[in-house]
């Protein structure tokens, strides 16, 4: 349950450039939302006069342009280095890959069965369904203008009801039974539309960020998984225990900005805690559940519980939320040090 909180209201809601970006904006932008600033209250002032909790340590160049009655002014990189950007994301992902296997992965098991292959295959399958409906449901979210009311809100009560959606619709899918299939896909698309919803104010970040982020997320995700289904013995079901510490620990470091009155140096500590350490906690945990999935299907065979890959899925979404977002920051960090 931890990790509901931590990819999906914590880390969009703590993001101090996406506050950034959101002051930026200005009215005029609401016109072309069909949102009127004489009859509705303007969202932008009640931004920049609610006081927020983090300071705006980050640069927001990389934030997106919106309409506005200035003429804008596009830069676009040249071709040569369109394919040097591309060559080098290319080189990271393969790179990414290549070192995981060869220290995770030195000994690999024999083939999958043909059970445990369809039911990793099925669970794979929910994943990567309720990751595009997730983005395509963000995406339209910030284009009616969710993001700003979510972005101008109390950031406590965005997370209050985050949690408890999120959590609800998350226990709905893993108890509801596989036979009720109706209202289990009901519960599934829920936790869905309530990923979206905290995650539509990462579209402030430009498309560049967010598809480096996204491509970057497939490779590990997609390597860990990898290494964590070929693995000779169930080595990695064993680090739930400190899995769990660790996303206590992340989750504590993501919440002290918010309750602690910390300094400089105490932010910057806990911002590093939470995106790096993150970073790691959420990639073991794509080991541990891809190894889960496959000892549950063993056990599915056998028939001692229910074959159930949509439960399965839960966790591999949340993983792959999580490391998204922290990549998401991470990147638009290191453009801003450029610029």
């Amino acid at each position: 349950m931890l990790r509901v909180g931590l990819s999906t209201s914590l880390r969009p809601l703590l993001n101090p450039s996406i506050f950034q970006a959101a002051r930026q904006c200005r009215p005029q932008t609401f016109a072309s939302r069909a949102y009127s600033s004489t009859s509705k209250p303007n969202v932008l002032q009640s931004i920049r006069r609610r006081p927020t909790i983090l300071s705006a340590s980050l640069l927001s160049k990389f934030s997106r342009t919106i309409t506005t009655d200035a003429e804008a002014v596009v830069s676009r990189p040249s071709q040569a280095e369109s394919w040097k950007k591309l060559g080098i994301t290319a080189a990271t992902v393969a790179g990414t890959i290549f070192v995981a296997e060869a220290f995770l992965n030195r000994e690999t098991r024999d083939g999958l069965t043909e059970s445990e292959q369809s039911y990793l295959h099925d669970s794979f399958k929910y994943t990567g369904g309720g990751l595009l409906l997730t983005a395509l449901a963000a995406r339209s979210l910030f284009k009616s203008g969710v993001a700003f009311r979510i972005m101008s809100a109390n950031p406590w009560a965005v997370l209050g009801i985050s949690l408890v959606g999120s959590i609800g619709s998350m226990m709905g899918v893993m108890y509801t039974s596989p036979e009720n299939t109706v209202q289990k896909h009901a519960f599934w698309l829920a936790f869905n539309a309530c990923q979206a919803a905290t995650l539509s104010p990462l579209f402030f970040f430009s498309p560049a960020i967010l598809s480096r982020a996204a491509l970057y997320t497939c490779g590990v995700v997609g390597s860990l998984s990898y290494i964590g289904a070929t693995a000779k013995n169930d080595t990695y079901l064993y680090l739930g225990g400190p899995l769990l510490a660790g996303v206590t620990v992340v989750a504590l470091s993501s919440l002290a900005p918010m309750a602690l009155p910390l300094g400089v140096r105490g932010l910057a500590i806990a911002e590093s805690l939470s995106l790096y350490g993150g970073l790691a906690v959420f990639g073991g945990f794509v080991l541990y559940d891809t190894q889960k999935i496959l000892h549950h299907a063993r056990m599915a065979e056998q028939g001692l519980v229910a074959r159930d890959p949509m439960r399965e899925a839960i966790g591999l979404e949340l993983d792959m939320l999580n490391i998204f977002i922290r990549l998401v920051q991470i990147l638009a960090m290191q453009q801003s040090r450029k610029k």
